[in-house]
């Protein structure tokens, strides 16, 4: 009885081990307009490695994705007794405002109140694309006042990994690019990713429409670009360096460690990072004890791919999903979409999302992040263009509540 037992579950699980990968492949055509490649991989199998529209080893910029590396090269040279977490930023910038009570650890968890020069429109709209010295770029954050007092509260900050990167090269007495490279890509075997896609010429680089981002104004917050393959190489290093890795897994301040935002699905921690630079967008999420990993790398500025992962996840696990759908838009008046113009901020998940009106269509455009279309289902209830899944309320009070992988988020209009 015993040995039917096992034959049924050997057999069981021989057949559930095949049908997986079709399933996600199936989930991904389902998303028509995606764009990109993705990988998929448990307990060192990969069960997908394929491209919708792109080929599978095409190379992408992975934006944010690149604080995952800055961050793993800090832990290292703490590791090897070459700096401390808890070193001022003043032991760097003797001169830097209130450098004597920020940390590298602030600097790593977000919680340095350290301004976020992306947040400067007016360069990032006129001068991003335009190579910036250390100087130039310190100058976009160092004397404008504190956002809050080092430690107290939590806000993304990219002027906060851009210090990390250059206190690498002050640490190393190597670029930021040769330090990793050294530290991390090499070791690794990651001979498809680097760090000026602007001037790469590689037959498999992802094209785009957007204007491009200057690696030295992204650096070390989100200049590197990379594959699929190159990205799972980096998550099975990560796997074999457990007590290196551990800290960095445990959340700060809200949801995020070191260069990792910390969550979980079925009751298992989820570490990840999303990335989004003009014209790219990319996840990089692992499940670490049950070695899982998930990439998703586009060449467009689709809001899809956390959605998707999420339902990746779901597979994997033996959990319910949906496939996509298709709602219907409905065209609203211009003077019901006036109501909703404005900016609003959900403070504690350090989330602020400007609504403008534009051709007659909502466009919802987060400070930290590509921006999207909304569409109408009635008249105060949207989804974004291209994705389904995620909905956005105009509610009562001035509100803005945001619906997405089974989280709410509730944002007030303040102007």
């Amino acid at each position: 009885m015993k040995r039917i037992l096992f034959l049924f579950l050997l057999t069981w699980s021989a057949a559930t081990a095949q049908h997986i990968p079709a399933e996600i492949d199936t989930l991904m055509a389902a998303y028509k307009d995606f764009r990109g490649t993705v990988l998929v991989a448990r307990g060192g199998t990969v069960l997908l490695k394929k491209g919708y529209g792109n080929q599978e080893n095409t190379i992408y910029q992975i934006a944010s994705v690149t604080k995952t590396f800055t961050a793993t090269a800090i832990l290292k040279l703490a590791e090897r007794g070459r700096l401390s977490l808890e070193d001022k930023l003043s032991k760097y910038y003797p001169d830097y405002p209130r450098g004597d009570s920020i940390t590298i650890r602030h600097l790593l968890t977000h919680t340095s109140g350290i301004y976020n020069y992306t947040m400067n429109r007016e360069f990032m709209e006129t001068a991003a694309g335009q190579p910036a010295t250390e100087e130039q770029m310190l100058a976009l954050f160092k004397d404008k006042s504190l956002d809050f007092s080092p430690g107290t509260s939590w806000n993304y900050s990219n002027s906060g990994y851009m210090l990390l990167g250059y206190i690498i090269q002050k640490v190393t007495g190597m670029t930021y690019e040769q330090a990793l490279r050294k530290y991390l890509f090499e070791p690794d075997g990651m001979h498809d990713s680097g760090f000026d896609f602007v001037r790469l010429n590689a037959p498999l680089k992802a094209s785009s429409d957007f204007p491009s981002v200057d690696p030295s104004v992204s650096f070390a917050a989100g200049s590197i670009y990379s594959t699929v393959g190159d990205l799972y190489k980096w998550h099975q290093s990560l796997q074999t360096q457990t007590s290196m890795m551990e800290p960095a897994y445990i959340p700060f301040k809200g949801n995020y460690g070191y260069g990792w935002i910390i969550d979980t699905v079925y009751g298992h921690k989820v570490v990840s990072h999303s990335g989004g630079i003009w014209g790219f967008r990319s996840n990089f999420a692992r499940v670490p004890s049950d070695n899982i990993c998930i990439v998703m790398l586009s060449n467009t500025e689709t809001p899809l791919l956390e959605t998707m992962t999420r339902k990746i996840f779901a597979i994997l696990y033996h959990q319910p999903y949906q496939l996509p759908g298709k709602k219907k838009e409905i065209i609203l008046n211009t003077t019901v979409l006036q109501k909703y113009v404005g900016t609003y901020e959900a403070k504690e998940r350090g989330l602020v999302v400007e609504v403008r009106l534009e051709d007659g269509k909502l466009i919802a455009a987060p400070h930290r992040g590509p921006q999207s279309v909304l569409c109408a289902v009635d008249e105060t209830h949207f989804f974004l263009e291209g994705q389904e899944d995620f909905e956005v309320i105009f509610a009562a009070g001035e509100k803005l509540i945001i619906n997405n992988n089974g989280k709410t988020v509730i944002a007030l209009k303040i102007n």
